[in-house]
């Protein structure tokens, strides 16, 4: 059998210009705010390293900055300083011992940035503020439009004495290339300006500036975005005929491809679990079929046979698979020795990678601990003494436990009272359109088999059971539960049997109908879900939360545009600035905080998303008869304070550590 088994395109080289690549998985530009004090890291040396020894064929770095007066985020790689080479041969020396090519992509954000850390005015095509930074640009003129380009020449050629193989040319969704080629941003009536020829000028003179710099042995690429999804944005016509000029004048050896703004319509360009894997192939595939060039597809590719199938079917000729090789650095290394049961899949929950970025926090993984950490965190030694260890609960927590002290050689058994292992991950993944979300109990229970844990359902845990087996160490992953507010109508009333919590229905131990009142106070995608699924069963829903908006953080993952629409197709009203003051006799007191004034309902259903509180009452007996017993007890999870998933994991890992 071939390189790649049951892949038939995935494994085969190519060349980009210059460069031969080995597979067609290109780990490609991402940010991860690991740069310190504008230059590259260890951190980036390990992160980067650890995806090329796991088989990526190509990575492309993160933005590298041009020019002074581009700084949108604290975090930024600030190429336009020469010190920054040493740091760059720290990466490709370490990514080239595995014979990975690595490229450099550089960048000026243009008018999608701020002026916070440069204390420069930010510079654009035109002045027109961006819609999330709000901040008027400077529009550049004759001799800055020349400066840019000297900084991207002069970058490029930094990036070559630093050991890169190639180069490549940010003009997407964030780039102020990307501003020019865009009618909505470019307003300009000179030579810059206009129809495309004219707003396309300043990427070819970039195009020819960077050849020169950099010689006829690098490869160079350009990444357009297809379409922006703004009113007098770019369209997939636009980005066709700037490719098929692009190929006409030569220079580049390949074209990345993009969809949306990173500041108008980010949801699509890193896009969650709601949107289906390769909604962006049409951009790779209609470029593809009028040029010559190699073409980079990208959108949510969770697995290696979507990928082999995109390039089987003739939309794009590489595929960018950059959040499945952050869940699995070893993603390319798996496929191609047909071990594809064995990848750890991508969530597409963006709680850890994209909204960590949000939160201007290093880039990390819900259900892979090592991501951002690899220089921090060592791999797994067997220790010497091995040792009987008790986890209690097949949820995340538990079940990454479990993982992390069979991977230093522990024997391990895990007891799950249900029969089946995920706790509320299970419920959470059971509504419309995050099925994925249950990968991670897939996910687990593959390493579980691998490392030899066993796993035993239906059976509770207690002190008298842990006496018997005698284990060394038990690890409570018990979770959490409900915590009735203070405002949670007595057992008298009738309407009380009425007013249950998420979790209730979402297992089925309660069925709402008709009119139902959710109150959101965790700000994420309990209230949220659960809502969509009552409306999808025909009843009437209105949230209310005591927040400015409904699932506050579901802006941090990019989820927030989406549930907006399908909540007004669903017609799920929406209530904010509202706290719940008395439930009793079927009333719900409301009081809208702003003012003070009070208000009621008279739903059918009240459903809670409230904080939940741990369910730690094993852990504390065992905690006190731990001496007698003579074991080692921990907790982990919500059982310790409840939170969410990528707490649980790293907790579990935490632990599994230290045994």
């Amino acid at each position: 059998m071939s390189a790649g088994g049951q892949f038939r395109y995935l494994f085969k080289p190519l060349r980009l210009g210059p460069v031969t690549i080995a597979n067609r998985i290109v780990f490609s530009a991402h940010l991860t705010n690991y740069a310190e004090d504008g230059m590259p890291s260890d951190q980036h040396v390990d992160y980067y390293e650890s995806r090329a020894r796991g088989g990526a064929g190509l990575i492309i770095t993160e933005e590298h900055s041009v020019h002074p007066t581009d700084w949108p985020y604290e975090k930024m790689i600030h190429a336009f300083r020469p010190e920054v080479v040493e740091g760059y041969r720290r990466i490709t020396r370490a990514v080239h011992a595995h014979g990975t090519p690595i490229f450099a992509q550089i960048n000026h954000n243009g008018g999608q940035a701020s002026s916070m850390y440069s204390r420069l005015p930010v510079w654009a095509p035109s002045p027109v503020p961006d819609p999330m930074f709000r901040e008027v640009p400077k529009a550049v003129d004759r001799d800055e439009i020349a400066e840019i380009i000297r900084g991207y020449a002069e970058v490029a050629e930094r990036c070559v004495e630093g050991g890169f193989d190639g180069i490549e040319l940010q003009c997407s969704h964030s780039s102020i290339v990307r501003g020019f080629l865009s009618r909505a941003t470019n307003r300009r009536t000179d030579e810059y300006g206009g129809p495309l020829a004219n707003r396309s000028r300043i990427l070819h003179e970039i195009v020819a500036a960077v050849r020169r710099s950099i010689g006829p042995d690098v490869a160079l690429g350009v990444r357009l975005c297809g379409d922006e999804l703004i009113d007098d944005g770019t369209t997939i016509d636009d980005a066709v005929k700037i490719s098929v000029e692009l190929e006409k004048r030569g220079g580049v050896d390949y074209i990345n491809t993009s969809i949306g703004v990173a500041t108008a319509s980010l949801f699509v360009i890193e896009a969650s679990m709601h949107i289906p894997p390769g909604y962006a192939l049409f951009i790779p595939s209609a470029i593809r079929a009028e040029v010559d060039l190699p073409v980079i597809g990208v959108g949510r590719f969770k697995d290696p046979l979507q990928a082999d199938r995109a390039i089987a079917d003739g939309h794009c000729d590489l595929v960018g698979v950059v959040r499945g090789q952050i869940a699995d650095p070893d993603f390319a290394a798996k496929a191609r020795a047909g071990m594809t049961a064995e990848t750890r899949l991508c969530l597409s929950c963006n709680q850890e990678c994209v909204g960590r970025m949000g939160l201007n926090r290093w880039l990390g993984c819900v259900e892979n601990p090592m991501t951002g950490r690899e220089n921090v965190l060592p791999a797994p030694v067997v220790r010497s003494n091995r040792r009987d260890v008790l986890v209690v609960g097949a949820g995340p927590a538990g079940l990454q436990s479990a993982i992390s002290a069979a991977s230093h050689g522990h024997r391990v058994t895990v007891v799950e009272r249900s029969d089946v292992a995920g706790g509320k991950v299970r419920w959470a993944s059971s509504v419309p359109n995050r099925a994925e979300l249950g990968d991670v109990t897939r996910n687990q229970l593959v390493e579980c088999d691998r490392l030899g844990v066993d796993i035993e359902f239906g059976a509770k845990v207690d002190v008298e059971m842990v006496r018997r087996r005698r284990p060394d160490v038990v690890v409570v992953a018990t979770g959490s539960e409900f915590n009735p507010p203070y405002w949670m109508p007595g057992a008298d009333d009738a309407f009380s049997r009425r007013v249950v919590d998420t979790v209730a229905v979402l297992s089925g131990a309660a069925e709402p109908q008709g009119d139902v009142l959710v109150v959101d106070q965790l700000g994420f995608h309990e209230a949220t879900s659960v809502a969509e699924l009552l409306a999808d069963r025909g009843c009437n829903v209105e949230i209310v939360t005591p927040g400015m908006v409904v699932g506050q953080d579901l802006g941090i993952t990019l989820d927030m545009e989406n549930w907006w629409m399908r909540a007004e197709a669903k017609g799920i009203r929406q209530t904010t600035d509202r706290i719940v003051t008395h439930v009793a006799d079927g009333e719900v007191g409301l009081m809208y905080h702003l003012t003070g004034a009070a208000e009621t309902r008279r739903p059918d259903w009240l459903v809670l998303s409230l904080p939940m509180r741990a369910a730690d009452g094993l852990y504390l007996e065992l905690d006190t008869s731990s001496a007698e017993l003579g074991i080692e007890v921990h907790r982990v999870g919500d059982a310790v304070a409840p939170r969410r998933i990528h707490s649980a994991v790293v907790d579990g890992d935490r632990v599994g550590r230290m045994l």
